[in-house]
This record gives structure tokens, sequence and C-alpha cells, in this order.
């Protein structure tokens, strides 16, 4: 079924009184690849399911182009699913599951064989077709799941955290197979994820939820190099992530901001409008941040406090003497004890309004702290 778009038009859905989504608007342009993504509970299935017609709208409507597709059954809205869990029926071969959905919708026995047979190539997949899923590895069991999909040939291909029950390698695996055959059938995808790296990867856009609200919709590159909030910017992977106070206000995003961390006056650049001085929240990734070899203009002084091994660079973990946890990546070979200088770049650290929610950073203790022992704990026995 060919389309020109899939508008969501203030979509939202209550449970119990509870807003669990607010507000969606969203205009999906046919052949593009959406990601939701968010922490647990933040909407993104809910929006899904939405879309899929397994859940009513509480407010809203959704369109295909001129088409009103929300008063719809599921069946009738002509879109394939993939679920977490895959969903295959375990009595039925790999060839008799794909065919499922097309024998439900009664097409002629040879275009069900060939649908079936071009789905089982689609995912390489042709010499496992009579085995039952049980036999099949989870990367296999979502490949069938996938084919299952696309043999319907779907206006729109729902996956809901397909890749969440595969270990590291299989998901590296099947992002690339996912995306593959996303841009090779020309698919309209939306994608549901708690993974931002996996969303960087694969989608053309990105939608970031929060509390059943969209924060941001963007790019991968405009969401991670320019959040336009704290929310968004914890979500897609600056650790770095602190509460501050507003010493210089900036009136427009890209202006230069002053704040004061602990006691540290650190130079950064507004994410959005920040003129009303408190708190702020800082933020800064850790492979944004320079191991210089003197200090210098833009520098804190740290002492290094754990080193992780990642390959090619080291994950740090450092401590400055006002009690600034920073988290650093670099190539440089570092031990924990070691003094450093961290270039902070002002281009880089972003400034974001509302911090107030934001755990302020907490000075060490000058003193060792030991457990309080009974009187007698250090007498023998």
């Amino acid at each position: 079924m060919t389309f020109s778009r899939l508008r969501l038009e203030n979509v939202g859905r209550r449970f119990a009184g509870t807003d669990a989504l607010q507000h969606l608007d969203l205009t999906i342009e046919q052949g593009e690849f959406i990601a939701l993504l968010g922490p647990s509970g933040c909407g993104k299935s809910t929006a899904l399911n939405c879309v899929a017609g397994l859940l009513p709208l509480s407010s809203g409507r959704i369109w295909l182009d001129e088409k009103r597709i929300d008063v719809l059954a599921p069946e009738r809205r002509g879109f394939g699913m993939v679920f977490q869990n895959y969903a295959l029926f375990p009595h039925l071969t790999v060839r008799r599951n794909i065919e499922f959905g097309l024998r439900m919708r009664r097409l002629p026995k040879p275009e069900i064989a060939r649908r079936a047979a071009q789905a089982l190539e689609l995912v390489h997949l042709e010499d496992q077709a009579g085995k039952l899923p049980g036999q099949l590895s989870g990367g296999q069991q979502q490949r069938v799941a996938i084919a299952r999909a696309v043999a319907l040939e779907p206006s729109v291909v729902l996956m809901d955290e397909p890749l969440s029950n595969l270990d590291a390698k299989l998901r590296l695996e099947m992002r690339t197979e996912i995306r593959r055959l996303h841009q090779s059938l020309g698919l309209t995808t939306i994608y549901v994820t708690h993974d931002q790296e996996e969303a960087l990867s694969m989608a053309d856009r990105l939608v970031v939820l929060r509390h059943g609200q969209v924060q941001q919709i963007g790019t991968p590159e405009e969401l991670h190099s320019h959040p336009v909030s704290w929310p968004v910017a914890d979500f897609m992977g600056c650790r770095n992530l602190f509460a501050g106070s507003l010493l210089t206000p900036a009136a427009d995003r890209g202006e230069a901001a002053m704040v004061d961390v602990l006691g540290l006056r650190i130079e950064g650049t507004a994410a959005a409008h920040v003129e009303t001085p408190g708190a702020v929240a800082v933020g800064i990734r850790p492979e944004d941040i320079e191991v210089v070899p003197v200090p210098g203009p833009h520098t804190v002084d740290a002492t290094v406090s754990v080193v992780e091994y990642q390959g090619r660079e080291f994950a740090v973990e450092a401590l400055t003497g006002p009690g600034l946890r920073l988290h650093v990546r670099t190539a440089e070979r570092l031990v924990p004890g070691d003094p450093v200088a961290l270039r902070l770049p002002p281009e880089r650290l972003l400034v974001f309004p509302g911090g107030a929610d934001l755990p302020r950073p907490v000075a060490p203790l000058d003193e060792e702290i030991t457990p309080d022992l009974p009187a007698d704990a250090g007498a023998p026995a």
C-alpha cells in the first residue's frame, strides 16, 4: 500500500486517569525510519501500540494521507508488527510462521508461496524453512519475525524493542540487517528502543520521550550535538551532567554563559535561553573533555580515580579538588592517582535551563570516615 505520510495529531493515552502519552504530534514521510527513544515508562511503547491499533486513543487522531485510521481495527490498518519476544507459533515451521498472516488474508496459494520464499531470501533463512522456532537461535527467530512482517508488504512496519533479547554481537548484526531491509524494500519503519546508540545508528529521525511527553524531535546528529534540554542530553549519553548556578545570562541559544559548579567558574554555551539567575544544568560528553599537558584557559585540575581499558581508548573518572567527578574518554594511558589538567571546551560544554531537579555535586570530606564500631571491637577474643 503506497502513501505519502502518516500523521499523528495530538495523540494521547490515559491509564486509570494517568497520562501515559500526551500531545504527540508527528508527521512521518513514506520511507522514513523513525525511532521512538526514551527510558522505561516514557510512553514510547504506548505510542507504538496506539499507531498499531492495539490501544485506543484517549485523545487525538491518526491519519494515513487523508484517511483517518485510528478508528480502524488493527488488521485493517495494513501495518506489520515485530515484537520484542518474537511472538512466533512454536508448533509451526519457519515457512508456516511466515505464511500465517498471508493465509489469514486469504491470498491465493501461489502468491503466498512467492511472498514467503522472497521473505526467507531477504533474511537469509532459506535453509531453515522447515525447522521449528525452538530449533533456531535468538537472532534467527528475530529474522523470522521480521520476515513475517515484511511478507505482508505493509505500508508501515512497527518494531517494539526487537533486539533487546539478543546478545551484544547479535544486536550489532541485526541492526545492520534491519537497516538493510528498510533501505532495500523502501519500508516506512517506526522503531521503539531505549538504546540511544541503536537509535543513532539506525534512524533517520529520533523522537525522545520523557514522562509521556515529547522532549525533542530531530536527526541523530541534531540530538547528539544539540540537545535542547538536559533530559535529552542525559539520555543521549552526556554522562557529565550536573547542577550549577548561572553567573552571566545568555539571551539565545549559542551564546556564551558563565556558570558556577562547586565554586568552579566554568564557561559554556547556552543550549537554550538561560537569562534567569539560579539553577541550571551543565553537561559535556566524555569524549569532548581534553587531557592537556599543562593547565591553561578553560582547564580544571583533577586526580584520576578510575581507569577502564576499552580497546583503543580509556574511560577515565577524575575528581577535581572541589569534588566534581568528570568522566573522560582518552587515548592517554593514565593510572589512578595521576594528576591531570582537563580542558572543557566552552563550545562543547552546554548550559541548560532548569537544573533544579538534578542532584548537586557534593564536595568530598577532608577526613576519612570510619564506621562506628562497638567499644570492644578491637579486643582479643
